[in-house]
């Protein structure tokens, strides 16, 4: 099942998403310039291959909701959302309002 949500911190409206599939759920919160995802993601990839694509992202571990990925320190972020002030360690909702 998919399921797809607008969820709201201070003023601004994100889209939580998440897909369940066998053994696991992706977890994912993006705004217009960037996202926070669960474990699934892969940080490295975005940072090395996809460079040119300059994705803001960030990755939480050991997240099983999206109220658990929202408060979740970051395991790790993309060379992008570095740029934005975005670090290893900041919680997800704060990391999504430096994404407006």
């Amino acid at each position: 099942m998919i399921s797809m949500n607008p969820i709201k911190l201070k003023e601004y409206t994100f889209l939580a998403i998440s897909v369940e599939l066998p053994k696991t759920t992706l977890l994912v919160v993006t705004s217009d310039k960037g996202y926070i995802m669960c474990g699934a993601l892969d940080v490295a990839l975005l940072n090395d291959k996809l460079k040119d694509r300059k994705i803001v992202a960030g990755r939480a571990t050991g997240v099983k909701t999206i109220d658990q990925l929202l408060e979740a320190p970051l395991e790790s972020v993309t060379y992008e959302a570095e740029a934005l002030g975005i670090h290893r360690g900041m919680i997800g909702k704060e990391a999504l309002l430096k994404m407006v």
